[in-house]
């Protein structure tokens, strides 16, 4: 047994106990202290404190040295206690953050993990889908969802979607996303949601149909779009709604994923059709290749080679928005070159009508999140004339 040291304990008190204002480093001390005499009272307290200097230091090491030494003390917080489960997810959240951060992705996992096993999976349903084991992925996204955490919530139903399309099942993924889709259109005609999400999400689903090869429910669903874009076009969004940009990035980035290189333990993906919630490693490595892309796009361009190039620079202005989209400052005026440019390469090649409709959706999905929506609605309009003679 770890012997006491009263004098500490002791001074530990007084220090808590006086009128003076307490720097974190001392509330830590004390904490650390006193969690070995009265660890009911203190370790909940030592948890938040060790977690609150973490936030502050610079220091990946440091960070990660905090968020291992939170874990230990939420680990040793009475069993059954009413906010244990609480903590140890806060902390083991920090800890593989710092984790990943540093590369150490073994690690991480094995928290996330624990972190699954205390109740909340949706990390370890990122990382799975960052390796590309969406199966596992989706039957913990689906899990969540049946249990209500949250119930039908877009971040959720989106990323089940998502991985269930990534693990090749397009139509329980459709199915799911669908389902989405119909409480969105019950928020929409209640004035709960922007008129401008639902377009995101038909169209997003109209994708995801023909993927499964249901061509003509992808059809009718491009054709409501297409009415929800005409009403606001004519009308506007009924309601003001502050910033939505997250929905539309999400859901541009998560059309692209077929474009990119498969997922896998060796060589890691972002968690498409989350809000962001990538480890950093990952999020770095992705945004990484942004000049990598550049200077094919340039080599591209300088060949000729007008088709690979459109993809390209699609690839790239993933990217972007992934990096920046979700800024509303002047949004517009920073994003629409990336989508005029897409178009006009696009139109340079007459004999491929399917990019050329890729290219006006997505600038159509781009000016609805700029809220200029009578172009959003010729362009989609344009896009759908084009898919639908083939």
């Amino acid at each position: 047994m770890r012997k006491i040291d009263h004098d500490a304990v002791l001074r530990a008190r007084v220090l808590l106990l006086g009128s003076g204002r307490l720097g974190l480093l001392e509330e830590v001390h004390a904490y650390r202290v006193l969690a070995e005499v009265s660890p009911k009272a203190y370790l909940p307290k030592l948890v938040d404190a060790l977690l609150s200097m973490s936030y502050r230091g610079r220091d990946p090491e440091v960070h990660l040295a905090l968020a291992a030494e939170a874990v230990e003390a939420a680990r040793r917080i009475e069993s059954g206690a009413p906010t244990r489960a609480e903590r140890l997810c806060r902390a083991l959240d920090v800890y593989q953050s710092a984790l990943f951060a540093l590369g150490r992705r073994s690690e991480g996992y094995v928290a996330c993990e624990e972190m699954a096993e205390a109740g909340q999976s949706g990390r370890l349903a990122n990382v799975l889908a960052e390796d590309g084991r969406f199966q596992e992925a989706a039957e913990l996204n689906e899990k969540a969802a049946r249990n209500g955490i949250p119930e039908h919530s877009f971040w959720n139903m989106v990323e089940w979607a998502a991985n269930l399309e990534g693990a090749g099942l397009h139509n329980a993924a459709s199915a799911v996303f669908g389902e989405l889709v119909d409480q969105t259109r019950r928020e929409a005609a209640g004035q709960c949601t922007a008129l401008a999400i639902l377009t995101w999400e038909l169209v997003h689903l109209s994708r995801m149909r023909e993927a499964a090869g249901q061509g003509a429910d992808a059809a009718a669903t491009r054709q409501e779009a297409l009415a929800v874009l005409e009403e606001l076009a004519t009308a506007g969004e009924p309601k003001n709604w502050s910033c939505i940009l997250t929905w539309w990035v999400t859901l541009f980035a998560l059309s692209g994923r077929v474009d990119e290189p498969a997922a896998s333990a060796e060589s890691p993906m972002p968690p498409f059709g989350t809000d962001l919630r990538w480890s950093s490693d990952t999020r770095d490595a992705f945004l990484g290749t942004l000049p990598e892309l550049e200077a094919k796009a340039a080599r591209l361009r300088e060949d000729g080679r007008l088709s690979e190039l459109v993809d390209v620079q699609r690839r790239i202005s993933i990217r972007v928005a992934l990096r920046e989209g979700n800024h509303p400052y002047r949004f517009g005026e920073r994003f629409k070159p990336y989508f005029d440019e897409g178009v006009a390469l696009a139109r340079r090649l007459p004999d491929d009508p399917a990019r050329l409709a890729r290219a006006l959706t997505d600038r159509s999905m781009f000016l609805a999140a700029a809220r200029t929506f009578e172009p959003a609605y010729a362009d989609f309009a344009e896009a759908v004339a084009l898919v639908d003679a083939r």
